[in-house]
């Protein structure tokens, strides 16, 4: 890779890593936040979800705006919504407005992610070149992701929560310079659709919905009508949607690219990807700070090295895995990671916390199955896509992710009002982890096999034409 290359990869990795970072790093603050504004869990939740949620929900127009105004563009355009929101977000006087600026962080967010990712596999073409790009890429995700629980528990301690937000300002700034003058200038596209914007707004809107009455369904007894009609709107809202991607002459996403297994595969995998590492971050915060009685910057501190243990792993071993497995055997390799991480932290509470249980769960997740699987899902999701559909495809696979987050959250938020237990963490979340763990390999390993078939069944064809013409 050449000296312009890899500054090009680093803008667009720092770009995704800040964007990582906010997603973790306000887990260990959630205490100081409540404190300050005296409102309670439930209630501070919003600000993970509606910046999940924003995210998730306007990635598709971000990947189709990187199609259509050009990658560059957009990158600076997303990158100054989130320098901007982030700037509002720590010098939010009241919730409400923290909330606000934290869904424009998640708006800036989903305009960084598919611009970025389309800089980068646009830049290195070649299959190699490309997986190696994808692996430092997706690595500063997971390391954004992963220190974001450090970084934050040491904020929240010696600082104040609104240096969680406060600290994206200057890095925002030094990148989105650099981005100016060095990220390539864009080609005018070419017979690129516009953007339906209707069928994004109401993408948000049912999301929000939906999300809002999963969140709330225990409350039914005392809201039944908002609940229930909440969830009706979510309905109708998400049909109108689904009929127009059918109709419409433009629509927000063509669904000829459902025909790609490995993308659909990549999706699910993404959704349940999403589900598990964001509730992981909620409950080993939880678990560390409520049920181990450790400080936030004691915690935070703990999960340092499994940050690092991410970057070493995406240097010198996600390399030689992308040479010598398939994305779908990388899937489930990192997947397995995951499962063993999820299951040690079950173990832990059966005895009683131990340390050195508790951190071998989180080694397991987030410092060397996040690494493999958010690498091997990317790649496995614009395999078989024409480049020209690299931003839309890239952006349906982090909004599987994002949207999976938001629901698999609020979904385990429901769970714990539902059977309630005097651990902070008990036994059902993580087992609802590791279900989502199964689930994912489930769905790699029928991938797997079903190409291995399809292979199989055109070595038969061929073999059969050839003794045909003999």
């Amino acid at each position: 890779m050449g000296t312009r290359r890899n500054l090009i990869l680093i803008l667009a990795s720092i770009g995704t890593f800040v964007e990582a970072l906010d997603i973790a790093i306000i887990n260990l603050t959630i205490p100081s936040i409540q404190e300050q504004f005296n409102i309670g869990a439930e209630k501070v939740q919003w600000l993970q979800t509606l910046y999940v949620l924003f995210f998730g929900g306007f990635l598709i127009i971000g990947g189709k705006l990187s199609d259509e105004i050009g990658r560059k563009k957009l990158f600076l355009l997303g990158g100054m919504i989130f320098m901007l929101a982030s700037l509002g977000a720590g010098l939010s006087p009241n919730f409400e407005v923290l909330a606000l600026f934290r869904a424009l962080q998640g708006l800036g967010a989903a305009f960084i992610m598919p611009s970025s990712l389309s800089i980068v596999t646009n830049t290195f073409t070649e299959n190699q070149e490309r997986n190696r790009a994808l692996g430092v890429f997706s690595s500063f995700a997971a390391i954004g992701s992963g220190s974001g629980l450090s970084v934050g528990g040491l904020i929240s301690t010696y600082l104040s929560w609104h240096w969680v937000f406060l600290i994206n300002v200057p890095i925002l700034l030094i990148t989105l310079i650099l981005a100016y003058y060095y990220l390539p200038t864009d080609e005018k596209a070419q017979n690129v659709q516009k953007t339906d914007g209707i069928s994004g707004l109401l993408l948000v809107l049912g999301l929000l919905s939906l999300t809002y009455g999963t969140h709330e369904l225990i409350h039914i007894k005392e809201s039944p009508i908002l609940i229930v009609g909440s969830l009706l709107l979510a309905i109708l809202l998400l049909s109108v949607v689904i009929h127009r991607l059918r109709t419409v002459s433009q629509p927000l996403i063509d669904l000829k690219l459902f025909r790609y297994k490995s993308l659909m595969a990549s999706n699910l995998a993404f959704f349940t990807l999403g589900a598990f590492f964001i509730g992981f971050l909620f409950l080993i915060s939880l678990m560390l700070q409520k049920d181990m009685h450790h400080s936030a910057a004691s915690a935070g501190l703990m999960l340092v090295p499994f940050s690092i243990m991410s970057a070493l792993v995406a240097k010198f071993i996600l390399p030689y895995i992308c040479r010598k497995f398939y994305p779908t055997q990388m899937g489930i390799l990192g997947w397995s990671f995951m499962l063993l991480g999820a299951l040690s932290l079950l173990v832990s509470i059966y005895l009683d916390h131990p340390l050195q249980t508790v951190l071998f769960g989180a080694a397991c997740i987030s410092g060397i199955g996040m690494t493999i699987c958010f690498t091997s899902l990317s790649i496995l999701g614009i395999r078989d896509v024409e480049a020209v559909h690299y931003g839309v495809a890239s952006s349906l696979t982090s909004t599987s992710y994002f949207l999976g987050a938001g629901i698999g959250l609020s979904f385990m938020t429901l769970m714990s009002q539902l059977f309630p237990s005097t651990l902070a963490v008990d036994y059902l979340s993580l087992a609802i982890l590791a279900g989502y763990a199964i689930v994912a390999m489930g769905i790699l390993r029928y991938l797997m096999v079903k190409e291995l078939k399809d292979e199989k069944t055109e070595v038969v064809a061929i073999t059969s034409c050839e003794v045909a013409s003999e």
